[in-house]
């Protein structure tokens, strides 16, 4: 295995400017000069995306920026002891010591087990004393790869405890603030009768340091306060989870993750307390205290059957609650997400059913389907059918895209239920959704009632039920009585309003002609651009596809409103590859290698395609998309364009009506777009570039390193579903 860490890897005592976002910068191309990272630019900025999650500052003076990137060609350790000290975010003060961490984005795990042995050795007080005492860096290197076990000589007091088991008292972990310690006794471990007991799960989005350094933070703490701590490390290098009889014999839970833990489920009815991962290595003794003082207040957090993680702040860890606006946004968003397959796969199918069978198919299909079979083919079918084959697989592909339209609203208001309430919201919140159909409430009744049943069944969910029946309260009871209210309130109640209004903006888009057309298709177009994926373009988007079912021959609105939505979209990402083409020295070579492959992602209708390019230039790049696909969806509404498919941009081509009209419009808006860049690129630049630039800088590296992987998720916007979309 090659070494991690090489003497042209450490820098002693020197300057590397005043901004953590610098010292990254002077780190990362230490990395790149060596061989190990294909950019330095890349690495750091993708390193700097992490840094502005979460700081990776932790007590001590130690800072452990990480990344893992495609940028990275070899695992790689570099380490600087800085004069002066820079800030990192910890809350003692600034860092004098600084390990980054590089990995590439598919390290096996033999890699990163040694990368988080790393960050575990850094809590270790004379692992540390001994980084600063140091004379040389060869004496750094033998420390390191004495504490990861790559010599014999290895000394014990390099090992780093297991996370499982509970952490030697001498060890003391950083963070346990004598504020923290000086809490009343009540909530500590000697106000119980016997040892107490605390489970931890600790989770990061890299899943490299913070990690593994909270877990064993948390179990040292413990062991300085009597109190057994068990922690599970849900990392890049494996998880193995904590043993049922532990969790039940625990008295609390302490959940330090910036990520979804995996199987919750486990721990219903524990008392918890839910925080940002960097707490646990910040404050493990206030945690432990404040997951035990949960655990004496009859009224304190439980985790439920359904989702609890909204009851914490992930900011704080004080208990402060999510805002009510990202709550909704996170939950909505959960609901759209999951609809996209039904909607892309049934769209796409009912338009192949259009091209088999004709346009009049829709008045054959059921009558075909159930009384033809290959061996028995149809004689009565539309003038524009492919003969008898294409008539009744026309047919079967028409009833197939049907019924998987017809799951929209119900799987929308199911997933919005399972964002709020977990598994225990998703029969309520189908139920609701099949009502609002049964009711003519559509795309507003799913959303209304995924919501009600969602907080029905987490507020059924948070009672404290017996430990008998807890087992059936998920299965059984929570389904029972969430679908009971939240269904019965849209029958008696909800239904025959929203249905009137759903009908009246129907009715309203129908009419929509000339001028107002237009100007909803300008709309759209600049919904879909804006922020390339986010919940505007998700808004957008969720717009087109609720109402595509519900569009007709005497009908058409829905289709067109769903031609603008792709039409627009599709701009951003050509506009993009346009420009590298016209004028390619104005792009990074990254981008116009980018720039090629954005044809066909652009041609497709996947807008990730311009994600680099808005990442490393917002400023530019989101106007001049704004302005083309703003302009594509006006001509697209104006010249009356339809598609009854929701995906696959030109390739869908045999379901968009006036196909060349599409074009015209989607090319007239790419050539604006890509003409408008050029210009603020070329010109923008320079007499007032450095203000622009200099505001330009931050987000290029925040998003530079999420964008090649484009996996967000969620982080993840509209076009992280392309795939499905």
């Amino acid at each position: 295995m090659a070494s991690l860490i090489t003497t042209d890897l450490v820098a002693l005592d020197v300057d590397q400017g005043t901004e953590s976002s610098a010292v990254i910068r002077a780190m990362a191309t230490a990395v790149a000069e060596q061989g190990r990272a294909s950019s330095a630019d890349d690495l750091a900025a993708a390193a700097i995306a992490r840094e502005e999650k979460t700081p990776t500052g932790v007590p001590g003076g130690i800072a452990i920026p990480h990344a893992r990137t495609e940028a990275v060609t070899e695992p790689s350790l570099v380490m600087a002891r800085l004069t002066p000290p820079v800030d990192f975010g910890a809350k003692d003060g600034p860092a004098d010591l600084v390990f980054m961490i590089a990995a590439p984005e598919g390290a096996g795990k033999e890699h990163l087990a040694l990368l988080s042995k790393l960050a575990r050795s850094l809590v270790k007080k004379d692992f540390v004393a001994s980084l600063r005492a140091a004379e040389n860096a060869r004496e750094v290197v033998d420390l390191v790869e004495t504490a990861l076990g790559l010599r014999e000589d290895e000394s014990a007091s390099a090992e780093s405890p297991p996370a499982e088991s509970a952490a030697p008292a001498a060890e003391a972990a950083p963070g346990g603030s004598s504020e923290t310690a000086a809490t009343s006794d009540t909530t500590g471990a000697d106000s119980a009768e016997g040892p107490r007991r605390v489970v931890a799960v600790t989770a990061c989005p890299t899943g490299i340091a913070h990690t593994y350094m909270a877990a064993d933070a948390l179990v040292a703490a413990g062991s300085e306060l009597g109190v057994e701590v068990v922690a599970e490390t849900q990392g890049s290098s494996g998880t193995t989870p904590i043993d049922a009889f532990v969790i039940e014999a625990a008295d609390a839970v302490v959940f330090a993750s910036d990520v979804d833990v995996r199987d919750k489920a486990r721990f219903v009815g524990k008392p918890y307390v839910q925080v940002p991962v960097k707490a646990g290595i910040d404050d493990p003794q206030g945690l432990i205290r404040k997951s035990l003082a949960e655990a004496a207040d009859p009224n304190g957090h439980r985790v439920t059957a359904g989702r609890s993680d909204e009851e914490e702040a992930s900011g704080t860890g004080s208990g402060a609650r999510e805002s009510a606006g990202a709550h909704l946004k996170r939950v909505l968003l959960t609901g759209v997400s999951y609809m996209i397959p039904f909607v892309a796969g049934g769209g796409l199918l009912m338009a192949l059913g259009f091209l088999l069978g004709g346009f009049d198919i829709s008045d054959y299909s059921e009558d075909i389907v159930l009384g033809n079979s290959l061996w028995n083919l149809p004689t009565e079918y539309g003038d524009l059918a492919l003969g008898p084959v294409g008539a009744y697989l026309g047919a079967v592909a028409f009833q197939i895209g049907n019924l998987s339209m017809g799951f929209l609203v119900a799987s929308l208001a199911g997933y919005i239920a399972f964002g709020i309430a977990d598994r225990p919201g998703i029969a309520p919140g189908f139920t609701v959704g099949a009502v609002a159909v049964l009711m003519g409430a559509g795309f507003i009744g799913g959303i209304i009632g995924g919501l009600l049943a969602g907080y029905v069944a987490l507020w059924i969910g948070s009672l404290n039920a017996p430990r008998w029946l807890r087992g059936l309260m998920p299965v059984v009871i929570i389904p029972l009585v969430a679908s009971l209210v939240s269904s019965g309130l849209m029958f008696m109640v909800l239904g025959g309003p929203i249905s009137a209004l759903t009908e009246g903006l129907n009715n309203w888009l129908s009419s929509m002609t000339g001028a107002t057309a237009i100007v909803l298709g300008l709309i759209l177009g600049v919904m879909m651009a804006v922020d390339l994926g986010g919940p505007v373009n998700k808004v957008a988007y969720s717009f087109a596809v609720a109402g595509l079912a519900t569009g007709s021959v005497d009908n058409p609105a829905p289709w067109e409103i769903m031609a603008t939505v792709m039409a627009a979209g599709m701009v951003p990402p050509l506009a993009m590859a346009l420009a590298t083409a016209l004028r390619p020295r104005v792009f990074s070579q990254a981008e116009k290698e980018n720039g090629k492959a954005a044809w066909l992602l652009g041609a497709a209708f996947i807008s990730e395609g311009a994600i680099p390019f808005a990442a490393s230039d917002p400023l530019r790049v989101i106007p001049a998309s704004v302005v083309g696909a703003g302009v594509t969806g006006g001509m697209t509404m104006g010249l009356s364009v339809t598609s009854q498919a929701p995906h696959g941009g030109v390739f869908v081509f045999f379901a968009i009506d006036s196909f060349l009209f599409f074009l015209l419009a989607i090319a007239v808006g790419t050539v604006i777009s890509a003409l408008l860049v050029l210009v603020l690129k070329i010109f923008v630049r320079k007499g007032g570039s450095a203000g622009l630039d200099g505001q330009t800088q931050a987000p290029a590296e925040t998003s530079a390193a999420t964008a090649p992987a484009a996996d967000q998720s969620e982080s993840a916007g509209s076009n992280a579903d392309a795939s499905i979309r």
